[in-house]
């Protein structure tokens, strides 16, 4: 070989074959051409618009037996679909909810130590709450707060789980500002 030969290298290391034609069924069973992607968007879209933005309340079923129960967890790392923030703030389906009629201490970005723990307490009580059964999201006279969270109240049967936590000492009734709980 010479100072300046030249190696033929091939375009590629595997030749490309045409596709193959379904010739081997009849006619009448060839799959046809579906809707095509844009259609398909447009569709997935139309879907979840309306998902996202339906405003009515959300049933949840509960029953043991049922196998859509929605189990709630206090939310982590990862994505977030049906979980416990704290104590008045959840993610449900996907939607972020801040519970309308009370306030609870933060966990997030606590005070003092007292506030930290029972901002866990509220937090853990509000989790068993969603768990024990099927529940309502009622509107209130706002449909977002200033952060974008849907204001909802969770009832069951009629009554608030909001008082539950007032009755126990976990929250107070929502006064329009954020009491401090040192």
């Amino acid at each position: 070989m010479g100072k300046h030969s030249i190696i033929p290298f091939p375009r590629h290391p595997y030749p490309r074959r045409k596709a193959a034609k379904l010739r081997f069924l009849p006619p009448e069973m060839r799959r046809e051409r579906g809707m095509g992607w844009g259609a398909f968007a447009a569709l997935c879209a139309a879907v979840f618009a309306a998902i996202w933005f339906y405003d009515g309340p959300l049933p949840v079923r509960a029953a043991t037996t049922d196998p859509y129960r929605t189990d709630f967890s206090v939310c982590g790392y990862g994505p977030r679909i049906n979980c416990v923030v704290d104590g008045d703030t959840i993610w449900h389906r996907g939607r972020k909810i801040r519970i309308a009629d009370i306030n609870t201490p933060e966990v997030s970005d606590p005070a003092c130590d007292a506030e930290a723990a029972l901002g866990r307490r509220a937090t853990y009580r509000l989790r068993e709450l969603l768990n024990t059964g099927a529940f309502d999201l009622e509107s209130i006279d706002r449909a977002t707060d200033r952060y974008g969270r849907q204001l909802r109240v969770v009832t069951r049967e009629g009554e608030s789980l909001g008082n539950t936590l007032v009755a126990e000492g976990l929250a107070e009734r929502w006064q329009g500002y954020k009491r401090n709980w040192c």
